[in-house]
């Protein structure tokens, strides 16, 4: 059985972080660091496909859900709390009402239970059209984004992920195909009429246009417990945009 790659900081309650489509556990390091320095051990999964985890052909969030349990048995641990960025809030909720057992507490960050239409297309095409043939520098990659995304910021992010093959080759660490080939998997539903009734904070940016007042409705029927609230000055990255109101308000409910 392969197990997921991780990044683990501190000692306390387990505390387990999902990064989101094409990110890595490493997105996460000054905030779990922070959560490590306030009686958490953290967990920065990669998952599947993703940062150093392992490469699989089969990925809906069913699977992410079984890897995240999985993991969790792996490191021995019965239950966590469990917290996760847009797709990686879907995993989290997937796992949470499969395994409500195994989530002490749910934060979802940034995406509702629902269908979402694919949209990441362009970032898809972009990343087809980087040639490592010829990219031989960071620099080179980041110019040949530059064509599509002007914002150094989503640059950066995608940036991440590439590495050194070898010596010699640049290549990016996500299973550009797979993930490609399975969009359509991460924009689907949680299952209906599934619930986690524990301990559950949706957490959203107030410039975000990923969560509407219309998702309070669905979020209150899948998790009957959440709490919303909002970062302010933040869209969908709002862990990077605004990160010290995400911690604030992700630690008094984690304190609570």
């Amino acid at each position: 059985m392969h197990t997921l790659h991780s990044i683990i900081l501190g000692e306390g309650t387990p505390l387990i972080i999902l990064h989101g489509f094409l990110g890595m556990a490493d997105n996460w390091k000054t905030l779990g660091t922070q959560y490590s320095e306030n009686g958490f051990q953290v967990h920065l999964v990669d998952q599947r496909n993703h940062g150093k985890s392992f490469h699989s052909d089969y990925f809906d969030f069913e699977i992410l859900a079984d890897d995240i349990k999985n993991y969790l048995h792996y490191h021995g641990l019965s239950s966590a709390v469990v917290m996760g960025h847009s797709m990686g809030g879907k995993v989290a909720m997937q796992l949470a009402v499969d395994f409500p057992e195994r989530v002490d507490k749910l934060i979802v960050a940034d995406i509702a239970p629902r269908y979402y239409p694919p949209h990441h297309q362009h970032i898809m095409d972009a990343l087809n059209k980087l040639d490592f043939d010829t990219i031989t520098s960071r620099k080179q990659a980041d110019e040949a984004l530059a064509q599509y995304f002007p914002e150094s910021g989503i640059r950066q992010f995608l940036l991440k992920n590439l590495y050194w093959v070898t010596k010699e080759r640049l290549d990016l660490r996500f299973n550009l195909k797979v993930l490609q080939n399975k969009m359509e998997e991460i924009v689907e539903a949680i299952p209906p009429h599934s619930t986690y009734s524990k301990p559950t904070l949706f957490i959203i940016g107030d410039r975000s246009e990923y969560v509407q007042p219309s998702d309070h409705g669905i979020i209150k029927t899948h998790f009957p417990e959440a709490i919303i609230e909002t970062v302010e000055n933040a869209g969908h990255w709002l862990h990077a945009e605004n990160p010290k109101e995400f911690f604030r308000k992700s630690m008094a409910f984690l304190q609570r």
